[in-house]
């Protein structure tokens, strides 16, 4: 498959229709049927909102609340809401301000050049902050202290959207979409993909990045060189030309969220790597296991001038790519390592937590239509006073995948070399086949088919587990179940998850709930369920990443793509989230993003004064639904030029700092 391929389409809508590439073709139950066969369509939410009675017996939706009852029902947020809506710039709520911190291509090394958006280059990019940011992970300093005015900011860069990075892409001709790409353009893509790791430093009650930081770094997919560990490192599918040993690759690809560990190393989680490749799967020696990841995509014109982003020339390469890659950023000339003991996905995240045992536990959904819930348990444990004991704690333990029940229970199935179906018979011959394809090793395990998993957050203070699954619109009528219970679901919801005995996330049972089904809890034919106390600009559609702060409350960010007018109206941003009491299932609006924009990366300081999220891809999304513009964005004609808004520079991708006027906790 060529560029050609997805001519007329963005980069996000290409990512979007991703979800469908890798078909999940299984027997596997969906969530969808077990959620039917637990409670039954009409009471979905009785188990999770019992309190609030959101359906009537004839099962018509709970009105929303207005004007004095909305205001009343604070809960654990005070603020006061803003409104649905979309515009050229970001939106926050009254009393914060939201100030640029950095944006696409603004120096991150001390000798980057200035940023100069007619006159790119790979070299100059791979000092500059790179493209698409996605998960903010914030470490404090000094290390081991919890400072929360003085640390290191580690950003994802996922991808890139050339239409509006590089002049004159749009060809006349139609299908001609990207065919002016060269190899020095498909560089600086390269290298502006990857992370920046930056220290940045509160002075006056205004966050800056510390210019000539020796802390500071870019990570590029161009020439950054990354070690390979854990089981699948150094066997024969991991080997390629360039690299015979099977242990190092250059590069990290579409790494979208992410953690922190307790530790304080910083995990990038790879997630649509398969659009990178090009080649004919067909002729692959590997062609149905690369089908299931949907590979080779064709996405972008790399294959075109390098071998190994071609299937057909390096066979093996798409394998070392779909991973965790763990980063130490306290030392800025550490190799970054590519920790294959987590699997090979589309992983969305990696969310860490250390169980009562010590155990370290890795949350992560794969984000595909179809596709399943993983966590991941370290062999060794966490020692608090010792942290390189703690550096390759991901290297060995044990990845399972979730089965969830009818009754409201829940499995962890062992993805093990040996252990029922993942068997030599069944096309398992070791420990690295059941991990380079743990897609392949769920299907056969008998995993829940989700509605497209994406961030995962355990919350430290309760021990629930968050569950994002954003939407699912191949999910047909017969198909549905427990915990996936709406056929063409465009709108998601939240699964929340309690592990056994109410905090061992090692055991190998949990039960689950509910939170809610996003979508407009006025239209009764999205069958969304809202807290009834949820006010017309509370709730949101495509739950996407969440944030768990230092109180354990909740903030989700979403991502409609290119629907965002049809799913509710309203750009992306951040809501917060009750989750217990007479207010479970409530949500506030607290910022927007610009038209065009996904909502990324929220990320809160020690002390919950600061609130750090990522603008990606503002101008592209869905930029023609618009009102007044009505088309694509391109480099010269977008559909805002957030957050510069001058004349030739085109928009850019910017971390944003929220803090409230005043000092004082985000969102009290």
């Amino acid at each position: 498959m060529t560029m050609d391929s997805n001519a007329g389409m963005t980069r996000a809508e290409a990512f979007e229709r991703s979800e469908d590439v890798g078909s999940n073709h299984s027997d596997n139950a969906t969530f969808g049927d077990i959620v039917n066969a637990r409670l039954g369509r009409r009471d979905v939410l009785k188990g999770a909102l019992a309190t609030t009675a959101l359906m009537s017996a004839g099962g018509a939706i709970a009105a929303l609340a207005t004007g004095k009852d909305a205001q009343a029902a604070v809960g654990q947020f005070a603020f006061k809401e803003i409104a649905h809506g979309a515009s050229e710039t970001h939106v926050v709520a009254d009393g914060y301000s939201a100030d640029i911190l950095i944006r696409w291509g603004d120096p991150v090394l001390v000798d980057a050049p200035a940023f100069d958006p007619m006159n790119q280059s790979a070299a100059a990019q791979e000092k500059q902050f790179g493209y698409n940011n996605d998960f903010i992970g914030f470490v404090p300093l000094p290390a081991d202290s919890n400072s929360a005015d003085h640390g290191l900011l580690c950003v994802n860069h996922e991808y890139t959207d050339e239409e509006v990075m590089f002049p004159g892409m749009v060809a006349e001709q139609e299908g001609a979409k990207f065919g002016r790409m060269t190899k020095d353009l498909v560089e600086i893509e390269m290298a502006a993909h990857g992370a920046s790791i930056l220290e940045i430093k509160k002075e006056g009650g205004k966050w800056a990045v510390v210019k000539a930081s020796p802390y500071n770094r870019r990570i590029s997919l161009r020439s950054t060189l990354m070690d390979i560990t854990g089981p699948a490192a150094g066997t024969d599918r991991m080997k390629t030309s360039e690299d015979p040993t099977g242990k190092q690759v250059v590069g990290t690809a579409n790494n979208c969220a992410g953690g922190i560990t307790p530790w304080g190393t910083y995990l990038m989680a790879e997630e649509n790597f398969n659009g990178y490749f090009w080649g004919e799967g067909s002729l692959h020696a590997e062609a149905a296991k690369l089908k299931r990841y949907g590979a080779p995509g064709g996405w972008y014109a790399w294959g075109r001038y390098f071998d190994r982003f071609h299937v057909n020339k390096e066979p093996n390469e798409v394998n070392r790519f779909g991973w965790i890659v763990e980063v130490d950023p306290l030392d800025p000339n550490s190799i970054p390592k590519k920790r294959t003991a987590l699997g090979r996905f589309k992983h969305e995240g990696a969310e860490v937590i250390v169980n009562k045992d010590g155990h370290v536990v890795v949350y992560s959904g794969d984000d595909e239509r179809f596709d399943y819930v993983y966590k991941f348990v370290s062999e060794g444990k966490y020692d608090a006073s010792d942290r390189a004991k703690n550096m390759d704690l991901l290297d060995a333990g044990t990845l399972y995948v979730a089965k969830y029940n009818a009754d409201g229970t829940g499995e962890w199935l062992p993805l093990v070399h040996g252990q029922g179906k993942l068997t030599a018979a069944n096309g398992f011959a070791s420990q690295a086949d059941v991990l380079i394809d743990a897609r392949l090793a769920g299907d056969a395990v008998g995993a829940t088919k989700m509605d497209r998993p994406e961030d995962i957050g355990a919350n430290p203070v309760t021990n629930k587990v968050y569950v994002m699954l954003t939407n699912n619109t191949r999910r047909k009528g017969d198909a549905v179940d427990a915990t996936n219970p709406r056929p063409s679901n465009e709108w998601g919801q939240i699964v929340e998850m309690t592990p056994a005995g109410g905090d061992d996330h090692v055991a190998t049972t949990f039960s689950w709930d509910m939170l809610l089904l996003a979508g407009n809890p006025k239209d009764p034919k999205v069958g969304a369920k809202w807290n009834p106390r949820t006010s017309e600009n509370g709730w949101f559609a495509c739950p996407d990443n969440c944030a768990i702060d230092h109180q354990g409350r909740l903030w989700v960010t979403t991502d409609q793509g290119g629907s965002w007018k049809k799913a509710s109206g309203t750009s992306d941003g951040v809501w917060a989230m009750e989750t217990d009491g007479e207010l479970r299932g409530m949500g506030k609006f607290f910022f927007r993003v610009p038209v065009g924009a996904e909502m990324c990366g929220p990320c809160f300081t020690p002390d919950d004064q600061t609130l750090f999220v990522a603008v990606q891809h503002p101008a592209t999304d869905g930029a023609k639904e618009f009102e007044g513009f009505g088309r694509d964005s391109t480099f010269e004609d977008p559909a805002t030029r957030w957050p510069d808004f001058k004349d030739g520079m085109p928009p850019r991708p910017s971390v944003v700092v929220i803090t409230k006027n005043g000092g004082g906790i985000i969102g009290s």
